[in-house]
């Protein structure tokens, strides 16, 4: 037995419906911690980042607004490490340390504010090695051409780019394969908020066997 928070991770590719499912977590009450935001912000605020991504892209990478606001060109980003697999890996091992202490940073917060479940939603949850600090991992998958879809209707590239994506993505079944939970998103988002209330109580109860004062 041990004290709150029960840490689960939300994971899923491109298109898959993972966004959705932790929104719907958090309205049900769980407390989240989203990896991709606070990377991004990272690439936008810390000097140690910013100066990592210059180097790795060219200063180019980023321009300044009228308002005085660093932009960054994340298309041009995009493009880049999906053709080249070893600048994405350095891309990562620059960000997602950094991205962990923050992590850390909220579970103490959590701990401190009584969370009984915090959700931390992360594209590269695995890839990343970061399930080590969760006590479950949930898996969202769908199907390829429906995932392609939503993508495409998202803005995240043609279709082409993104099946690109895709094949540059863990396939589903070796998620799946890692999953303590999986969330099958191939219906609609009434469908899908059932299966997350179902997921929700599922989540309640592991953390009822887990920590203590359920």
């Amino acid at each position: 037995m041990r004290s709150y928070p029960f840490l689960v991770g939300v994971t899923g590719g491109i298109g898959s419906g993972k966004s959705t499912v932790c929104r719907f977590l958090s309205e049900l009450g769980c407390t989240l911690f989203e990896a991709d935001i606070v990377a991004k912000n990272l690439q936008l605020h810390d000097a140690e980042v910013i100066d990592g991504i210059k180097t790795l892209f060219g200063s180019e990478i980023y321009s300044v607004d009228s308002s005085g606001q660093l932009l960054l060109d994340r298309k041009k980003i995009a493009a880049t490490v999906f053709s080249s697999p070893e600048k994405l890996g350095v891309l990562n091992n620059l960000i997602h340390p950094k991205v962990f202490r923050e992590f850390q940073k909220s579970v103490l917060d959590a701990e401190n504010q009584g969370v009984k479940i915090l959700v931390k939603e992360a594209a590269i949850l695995f890839e990343s090695s970061s399930n080590k600090q969760l006590d479950v991992v949930v898996v969202v998958v769908a199907d390829e051409q429906m995932r392609i879809e939503r993508a495409v209707q998202k803005g995240l590239g043609n279709h082409e780019e993104i099946v690109r994506r895709i094949a540059l993505q863990w396939p589903q079944k070796k998620l799946i394969e890692k999953a303590d939970y999986v969330v099958v998103n191939n219906g609609s988002q009434e469908e899908l908020k059932k299966e997350t209330e179902a997921l929700y109580f599922r989540l309640l109860s592991a953390a009822s066997l887990a920590c203590n004062n359920l």
